[in-house]
């Protein structure tokens, strides 16, 4: 076991790494655009990238989850048939919906009560390019070319912010540059990625194959776009029951949610090759319920540290001009240690989905992701008029607690794991302690008083989950 959890920590420390960098990079965004665009306009670009959440995942139809699960093993056709099956696919779908997007776009525009047409044009583009390099993305995930994925990933990032940077304090484009930077980005991106393609490309069709992979592919896209749902309709319920200017306040702090969903997402991204590498391990399931305290216990630690100290973090000036977050959108940081929470459960949720994709159970996901959606439309349209941002921020939570205990109560009927049920309770427990004191005390406690509670929860998280035992999470030297 030992092995396997220093294995699955040197995937995730070169994703982490990368991934830190990465959305550190990507993250100056947030700073520059608050101190640069007042509420409203941010407003804007938070609404239009929240319809390509959605797009993107229509796009991808489900595929890229196929391609996991049947290039994983290989059980029909060959590497390369299981590589172009799901990449053509997504090739064909994007190039109509993009085509359909430009066609419309002027109507587009006026439904999403986006001014400017252009945005919805470059959109499209930028979805297709995306699409497209869903699946060799995929693939260097599955081969372990954990540092190739980085690099990519990293220039991407690096052409995004500094093309925003350019264009718009140089060339002064304002709002369009966030489209035109992200575009360029995606663009690069697949051409990069271009020669894991052509090495790939099968043109022989295997029925079989794409009938396995659609049924499996297809029942992940109402489930996908019910997760996208919880994720990012809250800003558009925010919008349509507030205005642009919240919507704003709203996305700028929901952002800061970045800490926690590093975290996450450098964990699913050795964690889902991980699994599906090691699922006929029999020692599998203990390994699986280790891996989860530690996630729990390393997460935990995160969200108190950061609950904490999230008031002083949004004040520190920047070098030139402004602060981490701009001044007009400090109101709406009681909602951070909220979204931090709400990450921490999806953490858990992506750990227990383990289950499903080793037993091929996806069918259970548009039921499991779905009750999250309801939850998450129902709570926005009752708790944002009662308590505004901070109730779509609950309305997040909400639908990631339930996702998560719905996830494990219909996993354990099929793939039965004995996690260790005390151990991530107490930390929940103290999560919970830490977000009502953060809550009772926002704006009155002194940050020293802070620092030191942070200090003592953070001990007692640590024995509790086994993390003091640092051998455990050192890769192989």
């Amino acid at each position: 076991m030992l092995d396997k959890i220093k294995s699955l920590s040197k995937q995730t420390l070169i994703y982490g790494t990368s991934t830190i960098i990465g959305r550190f990079l990507n993250f100056i965004l947030v700073p520059f655009y608050t101190n640069v665009f007042p509420p409203s306009e941010y407003g804007i670009v938070a609404v239009v990238f929240a319809y390509i959440a959605f797009l993107n995942i229509i796009y991808a139809f489900g595929f890229e989850a196929g391609y996991f699960r049947f290039a994983s093993s290989v059980e029909i056709g060959d590497e390369k048939q299981n590589f172009s099956h799901p990449f053509f696919t997504i090739l064909i779908n994007s190039a109509f919906f993009s085509a359909i997007i430009l066609l419309f776009s002027g109507t587009f525009s006026e439904v999403a009560g986006i001014k400017d047409s252009s945005f919805i044009i470059y959109s499209a583009f930028i979805l297709f390019f995306d699409a497209l390099s869903l699946v060799p993305f995929a693939y260097l995930r599955l081969k372990n070319k954990a540092m190739l994925f980085a690099t990519i990933k990293l220039l991407n990032i690096v052409i995004n912010v500094s093309l925003n940077l350019l264009l718009i304090l140089v060339f002064n484009f304002g709002l369009v540059a966030v489209f035109i930077s992200n575009l360029a980005a995606s663009l690069v991106t697949f051409l990069v990625l271009s020669p894991v393609v052509f090495r790939n490309l099968s043109l022989k069709f295997n029925r079989e194959l794409f009938k396995e992979l659609w049924k499996f592919s297809v029942p992940y896209l109402p489930a996908a776009l019910a997760s996208m749902v919880v994720q990012v309709l809250s800003v558009l319920i925010v919008r349509y029951l507030t205005n642009e200017q919240t919507v704003g306040i709203f996305n700028a702090n929901y952002k800061l949610g970045i800490f926690m969903m590093l975290v996450v997402s450098m964990f699913e991204y050795a964690w889902r090759p991980f699994f599906l590498n090691n699922a006929g391990d029999p020692g599998a399931k203990p390994l699986f319920a280790k891996i989860l305290t530690l996630f729990v216990g390393s997460a935990s630690l995160i969200f108190v540290l950061l609950s904490f100290t999230i008031e002083d973090i949004v004040r520190i000036p920047l070098p030139y001009k402004g602060y981490i977050i701009g001044q007009k959108y400090w109101g709406g940081v009681v909602i951070v240690p909220i979204i931090l929470l709400a990450y921490l459960f999806l953490g858990i949720y992506t750990n227990l989905i383990a289950g499903i994709y080793i037993e091929k159970k996806t069918k259970y996901l548009p039921f499991i992701t779905g009750l999250g959606a309801v939850l998450n439309i129902a709570a926005c349209f009752t708790l944002i008029p009662l308590w505004g941002i901070a109730g779509a921020a609950l309305s997040t939570l909400i639908s990631y607690i339930a996702m998560a205990v719905y996830m494990y109560v219909v996993v354990q009927k099929f793939y039965p794991v004995e996690y260790e049920f005390s151990k991530v309770l107490s930390l929940i427990v103290i999560d919970i302690l830490a977000i009502a004191v953060f809550f009772l005390s926002f704006g009155s406690l002194d940050l020293l008083y802070r620092t030191i509670l942070a200090l003592v929860l953070s001990a007692v998280i640590i024995y509790i989950s086994g993390l003091y035992k640092a051998k455990l999470l050192l890769p192989n030297q």
